[in-house]
């Protein structure tokens, strides 16, 4: 994963460009989206004219419908609510002297009442601007060095001589692999290919390239090679607030058949994937995606064409109970630990981000 220039402010001419890609979410990976959110959001707030917490609230608001409109790209949301947090977080700590006790009682007392006063925002605190814009400046500095320390952790997850499996083209499930081939580890890769799209040829290039192992097998040999494999190691979407995920097509059933032969699964997550939203595939006009599906069933297959209906969709949510542990970049946590993180990143009010920018 490659980290994005610095973080210099944006110019008009970037912003316009970030806007026009967020309208053709395809066009923007996890980090990248989630990093140019905030030096967009951090642009506008220091362009801005404000002196109250929820003066800024609001502008993040108006901006956050220009960035939510059509976004399918879940990092978006999580790094507006980090976002908001911030704003909220710091309008509280303004003036007061910073001791571990404060933060922890302030911590379970906003956990227990989860209700802001309204009225609270909208005092004005010295050096608020400042302050709110510094903690952004380490947002951007904590996404920049997420991927460097996720895999700098690779070789507690891999050993000498294991075989590993994964499933499509994960830029950070690539460089986790070099990482631990850098540090002379010795191991074998499995990649299952991903049909219809083929991203697993994309990863098993850039691993050959590396010197590593690899063997590429298709969608239906996962069960059987599932066997030979001391672990699997996959990346993600999101991580959703129940401890399950949002991944590529096919990361279901090579979680089930994982979990068959008692295979650990270790998900590669950055905190900027993590989303509180409790959604699975059973809601999937919310979940999923789709996309067209001629590779599968041409479009000069006939009058077949006209007699069926076929959904390609391009995500799988997979249970929390499939997944082992995940490699995150401030350590590894099983998936019941999930809800602790969610109070340590969001405001429990911005849970629901679509309703409190309507509020």
């Amino acid at each position: 994963m490659e980290l994005l220039a610095s973080q210099e402010d944006m110019s008009q001419d970037e912003a316009l460009r970030f806007l026009r890609k967020m309208e053709q979410s395809d066009q923007l990976g996890s980090f990248e989206a989630a990093y140019q959110t905030v030096k967009y959001l951090r642009q506008k707030i220091s362009d801005s004219q404000w002196g109250k917490a929820r003066e800024a609230l609001d502008l993040v608001k108006e901006q956050s419908a220009r960035l939510l409109k059509g976004q399918r790209e879940s990092s978006v949301g999580n790094m507006i609510r980090r976002v908001m947090k911030i704003i909220k977080d710091e309008h509280f700590s303004s003036g007061k002297e910073k001791t571990d006790e404060r933060d922890t009682q302030e911590s379970l007392q906003k956990l227990l009442l989860a209700d802001d006063d309204e009225e609270e925002y909208n005092q004005p605190k010295e050096n608020l601007k400042e302050s709110v814009i510094d903690s952004m400046c380490e947002l951007l500095s904590e996404l920049e060095t997420s991927a460097e320390i996720v895999c700098a952790n690779s070789l507690e997850h891999i050993q000498n001589n294991e075989v590993i499996m994964t499933l499509g083209n994960s830029r950070l499930v690539e460089r986790f692999f070099k990482t631990a081939v850098n540090k002379k580890r010795k191991f074998q890769v499995i990649i299952v290919e991903s049909f219809p799209n083929y991203r697993g040829h994309e990863l098993a290039k850039a691993l050959t390239e590396a010197d590593i192992k690899t063997t590429v097998v298709s969608d239906a040999a996962v069960f059987a090679m599932m066997s030979r494999c001391n672990k699997v190691i996959i990346g993600t979407n999101s991580v959703m607030a129940d401890g399950g995920l949002k991944a590529s097509s096919g990361t279901h059933t090579l979680a089930l058949a994982a979990k068959h032969y008692s295979v650990p699964l270790i998900v590669l997550a950055p905190m900027y994937k993590l989303t509180p939203q409790y959604l699975s595939s059973y809601d999937q006009d919310k979940f999923n995606q789709t996309i067209s599906p001629h590779h599968v069933l041409p479009y000069n297959s006939g009058e077949i064409i006209n007699r069926v209906s076929v959904s390609c969709p391009l995500y799988d949510y997979v249970p929390p109970d499939l997944v082992s542990t995940y490699a995150t970049n401030i350590g590894g946590y099983a998936p019941p630990y999930i809800y602790r993180l969610l109070a340590d990143l969001y405001h429990p009010d911005d849970y629901n981000l679509k309703q409190e920018l309507n509020s």
